[in-house]
């Protein structure tokens, strides 16, 4: 019989498994920012991504998904997203987004994490990155603390799409603000996690009339709000990776691996679970107990 795919409900031991992944992510995110400079090739990247997983005694769960050749995804400036590291140099000003993930293996299971930044390379940033990477940063931790807010009512008629809508609101709002527009890409969402790294259900960032499945203790989702500084129309390039827009317009990624528990969420490719990302909205993570 021919179905949806199950949305995978996790027990907190199998959540800490993921938590564990998540410091990797956490500790890559770390070394990649220490080295994103001008001058560096986007290979080299790579090669800090590749180091950082081993030290960590996980493996990368991008090299080699469907192909792709490197263990992070490096999308600089018009690039939204999936850009193949390679002999490209990083340059003052450039808008940089790194997406990248890793497992750990417990009792012969995979249990996986996914996070993504954007970065501007060197000490040149334009009003117009600053305002893009700014946004869509807070769309993300809305979206956050959106599901903290659902779980700290015991996640009573809390659906999926409630993402979406404060992904949205924040981006409509800022556009509002500035004046600038700005533009949500639809065709890369966000995702379930757990023992692959792509699952069910799709995590959508931005609003529809569905309200989309309900919201439950155990589940674990990838946000992550793509945002360009004009609009979200894109194209994928020649090497069949690499997604750009077609108006040329620079691009933000960020992204978390989020575990709702029963009284909230913990970011578990956040360093502190994301007790500083929650704060501006006066929530706090709560995390499962060790």
């Amino acid at each position: 019989m021919f179905g949806r795919e199950k949305i995978q409900i996790k027990t907190p031991a199998q959540i800490r498994n993921m938590r564990k992944a998540g410091l990797v992510v956490a500790d890559i995110h770390d070394a990649l920012k220490a080295a994103i400079a001008p001058g560096v090739t986007t290979a080299q990247l790579d090669e800090v991504s590749a180091l950082a997983i081993e030290k960590g005694k996980a493996k990368s769960n991008f090299l080699g998904y469907y192909g792709y050749p490197a263990t992070v995804c490096t999308s600089v400036n018009e690039e939204i997203v999936h850009g193949i590291p390679g002999q490209r140099v990083l340059q003052d000003g450039d808008l940089l987004s790194c997406d990248c993930g890793a497992y750990v293996e417990a009792d012969g299971v995979q249990w996986h994490g996914d996070a993504a930044f954007t970065a501007v390379v060197g000490n040149y940033a334009s009003e117009t990155d600053k305002y893009l990477d700014r946004t869509t940063e807070r769309a993300l931790w809305a979206a956050i603390a959106a599901l903290a807010e659902a779980g700290a009512s015991g996640w009573k008629d809390a659906r999926i799409n409630l993402i979406g809508d404060a992904v949205e609101s924040v981006v409509f709002d800022a556009a509002q603000e500035t004046g600038h527009e700005l533009g949500i890409v639809e065709e890369y969402v966000g995702h379930g996690i757990g023992t692959k790294m792509h699952m069910a259900p799709d995590v959508l960032n931005y609003s529809v009339s569905s309200k989309g499945v309900k919201l439950q203790p155990g589940m674990v989702l990838a946000i992550e709000p793509m945002i360009t500084a004009g609009r979200a129309s894109n194209e994928t390039l020649d090497d069949e990776w690499t997604v750009v827009t077609r108006d040329g317009s620079r691009a933000a990624h960020w992204e978390h691996t989020v575990a709702l528990t029963p009284k909230g969420v913990w970011v578990l490719t956040a360093r502190d679970g994301g007790v500083s990302g929650l704060e501006p909205f006066s929530f706090t993570p709560t995390p499962l107990a060790a």
